[in-house]
Parts: structure tokens; sequence; C-alpha cells
């Protein structure tokens, strides 16, 4: 009989395993579908420096963790810098998109150095691994910038939006030089990226799948891994500034802005920047500059109106050829490159200069 008990015992313990095992497979596969990808930003609407009048730009190379070669950018206009700022970009894409944000910080006073990160737009990679490789590769990018004497040395001040907001706010761990951060839609943790995302589509059942997703980051990014943003923030005495909006569905506000201010509102290194209306990608830009929405609505008219399916898979070279000549002839690159609301980056701006004096 005892025997028997013990044999069941066995079998039901060798199912759960099973069902364990199987799930966490199954857990990793989704983060890796989702999160270990390639990113490009799309070509008809990628930014250019030509685009900005008077900007600069010198190209780099430079390697990360395991020997990929990272795409790396110094944009400058005029002289008399007074420091550098370095953009790290959000999940997607690759710097392309913050192009506008190096621009302006260009035009008043400060170096830029922004980079592709590992497996997006010019940097090498299949996929980008998980979530902390965003805080490996600005590691070393700042290494890459303090080491190199073409670069001048000059107080370095980070830039970032979400995924590079998660990334510039841990560095500071290792980077305690660091003068200050700016972070737009930023979150604390990791994990955190992949299960907003998840939260999302699929509600509370996330929760179920991130014991696996954050054993899955911490066996390959170990201590990048279990750091947080609040551990970097007592590691360093960087000036701090957070931006976000409660809209953000995307990062939503509980995994950044929220735990933040709850724990440095009463700080001095620390300034909160909170939007109502402006979700996540559209954080920095005017929220009178509707040009963009006017672009799309005018496109996707004249999409619906050609005379073959667009989404057909015979018709995917003509669809393909016919868009591109529509972007050349309407999109208005003058209008399509000039959102940033000014005032807001005057304040980032001053928040710069108080920082490095």
């Amino acid at each position: 009989m005892k025997k028997r008990k013990r044999k069941i015992l066995i079998i039901i313990s060798s199912l759960l395993l099973l069902l364990v095992v199987g799930w966490g497979i199954f857990c990793v596969r989704i983060y890796d579908e989702n999160i270990n990808i390639r990113c490009e930003t799309y070509d008809l609407t990628k930014l250019r420096v030509e685009d900005f009048d008077g900007l600069n730009c010198k190209e780099y190379s430079f390697p990360s963790d395991k020997g990929q070669m990272l795409a790396g950018y110094l944009y400058s206009a005029g002289e008399h810098q007074r420091g550098i700022v370095i953009i790290a970009h959000g999940f997607g894409g690759g710097h392309n998109s913050y192009m506008d944000c190096a621009n302006y910080f260009a035009q008043n006073g400060y170096f830029v150095f922004a980079y592709d990160a590992t497996a997006s737009d010019k940097s090498e990679g299949d996929g980008i691994g998980c979530t902390p490789q965003g805080v490996v590769d600005l590691d070393k990018a700042i290494s890459y910038i303090e080491s190199n004497e073409d670069i001048p040395d000059l107080p370095i001040v980070l830039f970032g939006h979400s995924w590079g907001a998660y990334s510039a706010y841990n560095v500071l761990t290792y980077h305690p030089e660091i003068k200050a951060v700016i972070g737009g839609a930023g979150f604390n943790k990791s994990s955190d990226m992949f299960e907003s995302f998840g939260k999302k589509s699929v509600g509370n059942i996330i929760y179920a799948l991130m014991p696996f997703v954050k054993l899955h980051e911490f066996v390959h990014y170990g201590k990048y891994a279990v750091n947080t943003a609040l551990d970097a923030f007592e590691a360093s005495d960087a000036q701090v500034m957070v931006v976000h909006s409660t809209d953000d569905d995307i990062i939503m506000t509980e995994y950044g802005y929220d735990l933040f201010y709850d724990k440095y509102k009463d700080n001095p290194r620390f300034k909160f920047v909170k939007f109502k209306d402006r979700g996540h990608n559209k954080l920095f830009f005017d929220p009178d500059n509707t040009y963009v929405d006017e672009f799309n609505e005018q496109y996707q008219n004249w999409r619906a109106n050609l005379d073959y399916d667009t989404d057909a898979k015979e018709n995917h070279d003509r669809f393909i050829k016919d868009e591109a000549k529509y972007y050349k002839e309407h999109l208005d690159r003058s209008k399509y490159c000039n959102r940033l609301e000014k005032k807001l980056f005057k304040k980032f701006l001053n928040f710069y200069d108080e920082a490095i004096k």
C-alpha cells in the first residue's frame, strides 16, 4: 500500500513538474516573440540630418557586451558646447525617431550622442535579447564616449524615452558621474516593460507569466536584471526629471512615475512633469500640432480609394512602390520634423544647464 501511494505521489509530482516546466517554456517563448526581436524604423518616416538646418552628424561604431557592434552618432550645431546629451531610444526602432530631440539640444549648446541599441536599425544583432540589454548598451555607450579622445571631455547628461528612460535611470548604478537624467514614460525594473505591455493585451493573466519572465531575464543578465531605477537613484547624486502622461497605456504610470513620485516628491534632486492626454508616443510633441493626424487621415483615404486590394499578397510590390511615391509627394517634411513642444524642451534645457554648473 505504501509503495502504491509513493508511486502515485511520484507520478503526480512528475506531472506537476512537467506542467511547470512546460508553462515556463511557454512563458519564455511568448517573451522572446515580443521582446527578443529585431527592430527597424519605418523607412518612409525616417528623419534625416538634412531636415534640420545647421545640424552635423559624425558616425561611430563601438562594441557592446557580446561583441556586437553598435552604430553611434555624434550630433552638433555651432560651437562652444557645454555638455554632452546621450539619447537612449525607445523599443521598436533605433535612435532615428529622436533626431528632432537631438537637433534641439545640438542647436542649444550641447553635443548629442545617440546610438542604435542591439538589433535596432544599423546596429548588429538578430534580437535585442531581454529588456536589460538597454542598460548594457547604454553602459557601453557612456564608457565609449568617456574613453574616446575624439569626443570632448564634457559633463554628461542622459535623455531617454520608454525603454530608453528605464535604461537611463538604471545605468546610474554603474555611472554615478552622470550629472542629470530626463526620462519620459520610463519604468522601474526590467520586467515592467513586458508586464505593462501584457496587461494591456491579456489583463491579469500576465501575472502568471511574470515569475518565469523574471527568471529568464536574470539567467541571461544577472545584476542588470535585478537592478532597479530606485536602486540607481540611491547610488547616484544625479538630478532626475520624470515625465509621464496619465493616459499612457503602453507604460502605465504605476510602473514608474507613481513609484518615483511617492518616494521622491519632496527631494529637491527630483522634478516631476505629469500630463493627462499625451499618451506614450506623443509625450514630447506639441499637442496643438495636428499635422501627423491630418496626414494619416489623408493617407488612409488615399489607400482606401486605390483600385486594387492593398492587402493582397500579389499586390504587395505594387503597393510598396505606390506608397513610397505618395509619401515623397505628400509628406511635408518641415512640418513632420518640427513637432516638439518648444516650451517643454526649454524646461529640459534649463534643467541640464543647472545640473552641469
